[in-house]
Formats: C-alpha cells, sequence, structure tokens
C-alpha cells in the first residue's frame, strides 16, 4: 500500500503479535484460584516502565481501587493507554507516568486537567500522542482480531490524526484514503467489573465499553470486582461473561472499587469528593496532601472505605434508581 501520510506521534509499544501469540500460549489454563488483594496483584504483575490500560471512559467502573494501589506502591516511568479522567489524574499527580496514548484527560465538567498540564510542561511525561475515543478501542480491537493494524475513516482529516501514530494510505481496492491504527499491546490490563469468580471469569451490567478488547489485548490482566460470586452463578448465564477466565491472572474483590466513580445499578458518582481533588490539583503542594490522605496514609482499600466512612457510602448507592426486571 502506498503512504500518504504518518502521525508525527511515537509508538510507544510496537505491535510484536508473534511475541503477543507466544506469551499468551504460556499462560496456565486451568481453573487456578486467583483470588488476591491489590497489593498482592500490584506487587506481583506491575513493573517500573510498563505499558498500562484502564477500561471505560471517566469516572464510569474505573478500576481505581487498582490505580490507587499502584500509586501507593510507587510504580514510576509508566506508559499508560486509555480514556482516564480521576484515576490518570491522580496517576499524573504522583508524577509516575512517562508517556501516554490517550483520548482525552481531564475533569470533565470541571474543565481540563490541572495534573496533565504540569506533567506534560514540566516534561516528565515525554511524549504525549492523541488517538480519537473509538481509534483507541479500535486498536484494543486489532489486537484481539490478531491483526497488526485495522483500517478506519476514524480521525481522517483532523489533528488528532496528526499527532498520532496512524498512517494514512491509499486503499488497494478504491484508491481512497484510509488510516490504519496500529494494534494496541498492554503489558498490564486494569479492569473493574460486576461480578467475578475466583478463576476469573467476569460479567459486567450495562455497558461493557471496550472490556472485550482489552482483555484480549493485554499480556497480563488484573480484574478487580465489586463482589466475587460461586462459579454456579456465572455459569447460569454463560452469555454475559464478556471476560472468560484463561485471559486473567489476578481476581481482587473490590466492593466500591470504581469509588469516587459511578457503577451502574450499584452506586452513584461521588461528585462532592471528585470535585475536592479538583480544587486540589491546581497547586503541587495540595496535590500532594491529597494523595497523602486518601493513598499513603492508608494501608489498604478497606481503609479507604473507611475512611469515606459507610454512611456515605450507603448514600451513593440509595441514589441509584430502582430497575424493575
Amino acid at each position: 500500500m502506498k503512504v500518504i501520510s504518518s502521525g508525527k506521534g511515537v509508538m510507544l509499544q510496537p505491535p510484536d503479535l508473534n511475541d503477543f501469540r507466544e506469551h499468551n500460549r504460556s499462560k496456565p489454563r486451568g481453573l487456578i484460584d486467583k483470588r488476591m488483594t491489590e497489593k498482592e496483584a500490584v506487587g506481583k504483575f506491575v513493573n517500573d516502565g510498563d505499558y498500562i490500560g484502564t477500561e471505560l471512559y471517566g469516572t464510569v467502573r474505573c478500576p481505581q481501587s487498582l490505580m490507587i494501589e499502584i500509586i501507593r506502591q510507587g510504580k514510576k516511568e509508566l506508559r499508560v493507554a486509555g480514556q482516564g479522567v480521576y484515576e490518570l489524574d491522580l496517576l499524573l499527580g504522583a508524577g509516575l507516568v512517562k508517556a501516554l496514548d490517550h483520548t482525552y484527560i481531564g475533569m470533565e465538567v470541571y474543565g481540563l486537567s490541572n495534573c496533565l498540564r504540569r506533567e506534560v510542561e514540566s516534561g516528565r511525561v515525554e511524549h504525549c500522542v492523541e488517538w480519537s475515543n473509538a481509534a483507541i478501542a479500535w486498536r484494543f480491537k486489532a489486537t484481539a482480531m490478531g491483526v497488526p493494524f485495522i483500517p478506519t475513516r476514524s480521525m481522517l482529516g483532523t489533528d488528532t490524526l496528526k499527532y498520532s501514530a496512524a498512517k494514512v494510505v491509499e486503499d488497494p481496492f478504491t484508491g481512497e484514503p484510509i488510516a490504519l491504527l496500529p494494534a494496541l499491546i498492554l503489558d498490564v490490563g486494569l479492569i473493574h467489573v460486576h461480578r467475578a469468580d475466583k478463576y476469573g471469569n467476569c460479567q459486567i451490567d450495562g455497558i461493557n465499553g471496550f472490556a472485550f478488547e482489552m482483555a484480549r489485548a493485554s499480556k497480563r490482566l488484573l480484574i478487580s470486582t465489586e463482589e466475587i460470586v460461586p462459579t454456579e452463578e456465572i455459569r447460569r448465564q454463560p452469555d454475559r461473561t464478556i471476560i472468560p477466565y484463561y485471559l486473567v491472572d489476578a481476581v481482587v474483590e473490590a466492593p466500591f472499587g470504581s469509588h469516587p466513580g459511578e457503577m451502574c445499578y450499584v452506586y452513584e458518582r461521588d461528585e462532592p469528593q471528585i470535585k475536592s481533588w479538583v480544587e486540589a490539583s491546581r497547586d503541587p503542594d495540595t496535590t500532594q496532601a491529597y494523595l497523602q490522605k486518601y493513598i499513603f496514609d492508608l494501608k489498604d482499600h478497606q481503609a479507604y472505605l473507611d475512611l469515606i466512612g459507610s454512611k456515605h457510602l450507603q448514600e451513593l448507592k440509595d441514589m441509584v434508581p430502582e430497575v424493575s426486571e
């Protein structure tokens, strides 16, 4: 194919699908109990310099308890892919990000990210490669399909493509320009789900985002879940098991694991808590004070929930409208 133009963004993780296949062949296929704590999962599977990714957008079903543990353990020089708001903003605030493959990092109605601006302008974030929301998901899809790239019209004619690592080629069938999005392979994927069994079979209620694709594009996959249920319950509705056990490396039971984000049908987003972070993130000193209070001074996720308070958490659950069967 004739290459018409190329984005100026850096390829943070060149897709090596043969290496990825070899890695997947080495994964155990047996029914192994994969239950562990956030501390154990992050300590075992996340390394300095890893290319990690979080699933879904904004505060919706974000893998917050896992991200907090990554910050608590100080995993540094991370390359990060995703569509983040609160969880990636904390990671930036902690100064642990080296490069970004991202669609958007900001605080939605509260404006752009103070932490992202500081980290990029200081040079601590060395590369900031841009993609559309669709493009980042389709890059995961390419990996899940086992192909090195996927052709799409997404980003054609935009500056987003200019600052990406995509290429525009001449379609060999029509002669028209088409964008090629490179496959995206993560060292570690982080996904929060509604329920899972101890082996890693996962189910999600409501919007499932790009969990299917990202789970199949991760060398190591860490799952946090609102609850661990018996395998018999998973098997009652096998069609809802979007992530099968053999893709998963760790299962962490984390009620309110998305807080202060929301969990469809379970609890609402904690708006006051998010707003307090926005205010704190305006200044480096208050940013660090926030991280100290809500992460470094706490032992684990349960300690975090205790700090937020059971009464307030119950209020977030009570805010969820009842849904008829």
